[in-house]
């Protein structure tokens, strides 16, 4: 086994992972597609928040709680003072939860005062982005249960929104979860589109060989990374660990064929199981030995969470 690698393999993003420039530009995006129509060809001749300026009152002392509607994983929450900055800086917020921390419907998650003008401008887009996390890291939360303690990881995968790869990477990371490659550049990654590329055609006509030798080529002109193969047959096995793979993807396997894959590769490479994963089949996976479990609805299958600003003065 590629020992070497474990650390690369097993990551969680944290806060201080992000790049704080990254996460203003988000904010800014949100802010002026909100404010100012961006995204749109032709954009409005008169911006801002029309809503709160027809009112013309004078500027007071606002406070507002930002609350739980439901239990869930908080995430997002260091957004929050990037945002009020964002509209003007004339609003503060305290923190009264972390994330990751589970909270029970009715938790105030944070308190935000100052310009009401400010904190009913930010409403919308503050919201948006942790009920959109909070969700992501909430589903986590579930899958992560489901699986159960034990050696077996779940992982989540490259199925995201374009644009907020680090950010709901970071969610899965605060429900629990663990990341794979962020990106296409930290892990080589023969899939099956990729073995197309090169003529494999399964256990038929060198197909076999083929695979094993795009598996060695990899191991040379990419040896700082990880090397990772697709399978979805058991004759593949053999081949690719001879090749030195150090990690095999077992696609669509069911668990009697996973049992067999696991007792052909011996811990060999480390292993991971793909495709298919429910919360249903997530028990059932967790004491067959393997290394990882990945599955794309952490993010694509959740759900906005329900979080609330409630005004208070």
């Amino acid at each position: 086994m590629a020992a070497a690698f474990a650390d690369t393999l097993l990551q969680r993003l944290t806060w201080e992972d992000l790049d704080r420039s990254y996460l203003r530009r988000l904010v800014e995006i949100a802010r002026d597609e909100d404010l100012a129509g961006l995204g749109l060809r032709s954009r409005p001749k008169v911006t801002g928040d029309r809503s709160t300026a027809s009112l013309g009152s004078a500027a007071r002392a606002g406070r507002a709680d930002l609350v739980a509607r439901q239990d869930m994983v908080a995430c997002g929450l260091g957004l929050l003072p990037l945002i009020l900055t964002a509209y003007g800086g004339r609003a503060s917020v305290q923190l009264r939860a972390r994330d990751g921390s589970t909270l029970r419907a009715g938790t105030v998650v944070a308190t935000l005062s100052g310009d009401p003008r400010t904190l009913l401008a930010a409403e919308r887009v503050l919201l948006n982005f942790l009920q959109r996390l909070s969700g992501v890291a909430t589903q986590t939360k579930r899958y992560v249960d489901a699986l159960g303690p034990g050696r077996t990881r779940l992982l989540d995968t490259r199925k995201t929104t374009p644009g907020y790869r680090t950010l709901e990477k970071y969610a899965v990371a605060c429900g629990g979860g663990w990341n794979h490659r962020l990106g296409l550049f930290d892990r080589v990654m023969l899939k099956d589109n990729h073995l197309a590329l090169i003529g494999f055609d399964g256990g038929d006509g060198g197909g076999v060989s083929r695979l094993a030798a795009a598996v060695a080529a990899a191991k040379k002109t990419s040896p700082d990374l990880p090397v990772e193969v697709e399978v979805d047959e058991l004759a593949q096995i053999p081949a690719v660990i001879a090749a030195g793979a150090d990690v095999i993807l077992l696609d669509n396997f069911t668990r009697a064929r996973l049992r067999r894959a696991l007792a052909l590769i011996k811990g060999r490479a480390f292993t991971e199981a793909s495709g298919g994963i429910t919360l249903r089949s997530l028990p059932g996976l967790a004491g067959l030995g393997l290394d990882f479990v990945s599955t794309g609805a952490l993010v694509h299958q959740s759900v906005w969470v329900d979080l609330g600003l409630d005004w208070q003065s």
